[in-house]
């Protein structure tokens, strides 16, 4: 299947859809002639005798350089093979193909000025399941994403590596094998693909769609946590979160109410609970989560405007026959929603860590066995399991500081404020990981805590929740090696898998709330 996807209006559940599935993706039909006149209107310039940034003259600090005219398909060469100076791991595959189709969205709006052949082959290569290395680290996130976009592109001209059926090799050889040649750049191509911010914001998307899934797990683990501690639903009454008003607390609020209807463990004890009030990291629940899905809601608004944005430079103005400069590859949006999804991936691990503290805790955990183990003392439980969630918590903390507020001056002082989106998004990845493994470590937790209170059942769907927990991590009756159950219970979370058995997807990304 090849994903049409429709400039200026793409919206984030499909490009979701194409990271999460690695389907292709090809330009609406309809985009082709504003491409060509805008390509026509560069042409023209390319052969006139006035000076235009990125089509006749040097880049940056040397823009005021005039080129001949019989030099400018080597001025863009040049540009692409002297940019592709990143370093580190490369980006993996599906989020590469992710800036590949941010890429089409951006020239398909037809006020970059490149050739319709250019856009055929990243369809081509996308088709074809060639995907660049491009190394995760040397974008500062202004004047675009020049080096790891430099580096898509050499790719596609036959340069640098690429990846095809898994297998990492010569970028030439690898089109060659799949059929295509490589391609030469003319005026202003190069600048054309490598201004941009699409690889920040490829970034900052997968991150999205995994926080999502995150923030929509903590719907079921927090669930469990409450009835293994035998906590009070009081605090989710609907008008005490529709008196405040915040979209995201309402619709915590109501999906926990859901997934715990019918608990016989709650049902034990709503009359005569000595407890006046649970811990905040119960009762705030929805406060907390639902805040941190309010952010992730805001962050994702921006990013699809992004995705969907043209941010090159200088750009085609076809209807008034000129090319401008101006500064649109400059990634302050990006890095702003980076540390939004920072800061709310952050507050969701710190919430559930203190719920598996309180569960292992034999003074906070309302007659549970110290660390949910039968025999203490000869066993630690989870003891151990509850420090690797405080490190990870730490962690996140530290990664939270923000990114977007860092600047330092590049290229001989012209680029003399940047945004650092690249790096903020892709911290990400780490903070995500984090936070998947500490609901793992609550899911398990509150499997053993919900199995002390036998012969008491917890609601139907959170026994459901608790079979395919069970798979993964059997009950803890004496210690054992846990990090693979830990890694086998976090993947329930990563792959959506607990999400989507509970009917909870509507809590994610793309969908409404």
């Amino acid at each position: 299947m090849t994903a049409t996807l429709t400039p200026g209006s793409t919206a984030l559940a499909q490009l979701q859809h194409i990271w999460r599935s690695g389907e292709a993706a090809k330009l609406d039909k309809n985009t082709r002639p504003a491409v060509e006149a805008a390509f026509n209107l560069v042409a023209t310039a390319a052969a006139g005798n006035a000076a235009v940034y990125g089509v006749n003259t040097g880049f940056g600090k040397l823009a005021s350089v005039k080129i001949a005219t019989e030099d400018t398909a080597t001025l863009q060469r040049n540009l692409i093979l002297s940019h592709c100076c990143g370093v580190g791991e490369p980006l993996d595959v599906p989020t590469t193909r992710l800036m590949m189709v941010l890429k089409l969205l951006s020239l398909g709006r037809g006020a970059s000025g490149v050739a319709w052949s250019t856009i055929e082959q990243t369809q081509n290569m996308l088709e074809r399941g060639i995907t660049p290395v491009v190394p995760d680290q040397g974008s500062v996130g202004a004047s675009g994403d020049l080096a790891p976009l430099a580096h898509m592109a050499a790719a596609m001209m036959g340069k640098g590596e690429a990846f095809i059926k898994g297998v990492r090799m010569n970028a030439g050889a690898a089109l060659e094998q799949a059929g295509l040649a490589p391609i030469s750049l003319g005026p202003k191509e190069g600048l054309g693909l490598i201004n941009g911010t699409q690889f920040s914001t490829a970034c900052c998307l997968a991150a999205l769609f995994d926080a999502w899934r995150n923030a929509a797990s903590t719907i079921v683990s927090a669930s469990l946590s409450t009835d293994a501690i035998m906590g009070s639903t009081a605090p989710l009454v609907d008008q005490i979160h529709t008196l405040r008003g915040h979209a995201g607390q309402i619709a915590v609020a109501r999906a926990m109410r859901k997934v715990m209807e019918g608990s016989e463990i709650r049902e034990s004890h709503r009359d005569g609970d000595t407890r006046v009030q649970d811990p905040y990291c119960i009762r705030c629940q929805p406060q907390v989560t639902g805040a941190a899905m309010d952010l992730l809601h805001f962050a994702g608004h921006t990013l699809e405007i992004e995705a969907n944005a043209v941010t090159d430079n200088p750009l085609v103005l076809v209807d008034e026959d000129r090319i401008v400069s101006g500064g649109n590859f400059h990634a302050e949006p990006v890095a702003f929603a980076a540390d939004q999804i920072a800061l709310a991936i952050s507050e969701i691990g710190a919430i559930a860590q203190r719920r598996v503290a309180l569960m292992v805790d034999p003074t906070l955990s309302f007659d549970l066995p110290p660390f949910l183990t039968p025999e203490p003392g000869l066993n630690s439980g989870l003891m151990i399991a509850e420090v690797t969630t405080a490190a990870l918590m730490s962690e996140n903390k530290h990664l939270a500081n923000p990114c977007s507020t860092d600047s330092t001056p590049t290229s001989a002082n012209q680029e003399d404020h940047v945004s650092m989106a690249a790096h903020g998004a892709r911290r990400l990845v780490r903070m995500n990981k984090n936070l998947s493994n500490i609901i793992g470590v609550e899911l398990m937790c509150a499997a053993q805590g919900i199995d002390f209170r036998a012969p008491l059942k917890t609601s139907s769907k959170l026994q459901k929740a608790m079979a395919i927990i069970r798979e993964k991590f059997p009950t803890l009756s004496e210690d054992r090696y846990l990090a693979d159950e830990i890694d086998a219970t976090s993947s329930l979370v990563t792959d959506g898998t607990l999400i989507s058995e509970l009917n909870l997807e509507g809590y994610v990304v793309g969908n409404d709330q």
